[in-house]
């Protein structure tokens, strides 16, 4: 088996920027059509949002996390925060405000694609940092930021990470309306779209021009192709480097991308390991996360990805001996 750097390292520290919801997911066989009503066949509430998916994946994955968010003083906020701490995550950032945590509506097919409606909520608070919050972010080796949380409070703590020397990493989901804001881009390290976000960003519908599009405004991209794996540019490398995905059956991709951006955050920016590399090993931490149901309950851990990663090291080592 190969051996990993956290084997002998300390764990890495990942700052995650983000939202906190409540997911309230229905399982059908198809998602409806408009105005149409169909049977669900199951019904789950499972903590997740952007922010805490990620948090959970980084911290699985073998990363010291801390998350700056909020949620409400509803009946969801104390689940979310001790969801949270039992998956590992420092919740001191978390704060609690006034009114509903955040929600997210989702219908699952029986392919795993999946429908989402976010209702921002306590999220919809976060428009700047809270007394602590810089220091926290600032403890880091790399913040993961999405757009989950008003613009402000990104590009916020975008600011606080770059004074500090934090690397910085954006999924720009959901895509707003608006163009992304110039210092936010500029504020970023590394920008990790899907191939549908990198086509709404760009207007590319081919995902290696779109990439290419976006070293433009960032120095580094990770575009996510779901089965097709993912590729990387920078302006360093502009020809793009494609990574396969694991060959698995999905039952719910709804927090892929997240297990990946989690993974990838403690392999390449916490770990110091080559982003190829990267990409492969948080390849694997996704392909576990859509053949279970949930978000953050979905998160793989780090002996599970190692095992996943070192059996598809150790088969294409033996197709290029053969």
């Amino acid at each position: 088996m190969t051996r990993h750097p956290a084997q002998d390292a300390p764990r890495p520290a990942v700052a995650v920027l983000g939202s906190t919801n409540m997911d309230l997911v229905a399982y059908v066989a198809r998602a409806p059509r408009r105005g149409e009503t169909v049977a669900g066949r199951s019904f789950r509430t499972v903590p997740g949002g952007k922010g805490t998916n990620q948090a959970v994946a980084a911290a699985r994955a073998g990363g010291l996390v801390t998350l700056v968010g909020a949620v409400g003083d509803d009946d969801f906020g104390p689940r979310l925060r001790a969801a949270l701490a039992e998956a590992g995550v420092d919740t001191q950032g978390l704060r609690t405000v006034p009114g509903p945590s955040g929600t997210a509506h989702i219908v699952v097919d029986d392919e795993g694609g999946n429908a989402i409606v976010v209702v921002p909520g306590a999220n919809g608070t976060v428009t700047g940092l809270a007394p602590g919050d810089a220091e926290r972010l600032g403890s880091a080796r790399a913040l993961l930021m999405q757009l989950e949380l008003p613009l402000a409070g990104v590009v916020a703590g975008a600011r606080a990470a770059r004074a500090r020397g934090v690397r910085t990493v954006l999924t720009p989901a959901p895509v707003p309306e608006e163009p992304l804001p110039r210092e936010l881009l500029a504020l970023t390290d590394l920008l990790v779209p899907n191939e549908h976000e990198a086509a709404a960003l760009t207007g590319h519908d081919d995902p290696r021009r779109a990439a290419r599009a976006l070293l433009e405004h960032v120095p580094e991209v990770v575009v996510t192709l779901g089965e097709a794996g993912s590729l990387h540019v920078s302006r360093e490398a502009p020809e793009p480097v494609a990574v396969p995905a694991h060959r698995v059956h999905a039952v719910d991709t709804t927090a892929a991308g997240d297990a990946f951006v989690g993974a990838l955050a403690v392999a390449a920016f916490g770990e110091g390991r080559p982003m190829r590399e990267a990409m492969a090993w948080a390849s694997a931490a996704a392909a576990l996360c859509v053949q279970r149901p949930g978000a953050s309950s979905a998160m793989p851990s780090r002996e599970e990805i190692d095992a996943l990663h070192d059996t598809q090291q150790d088969t294409h080592q033996q197709k290029q001996e053969a």
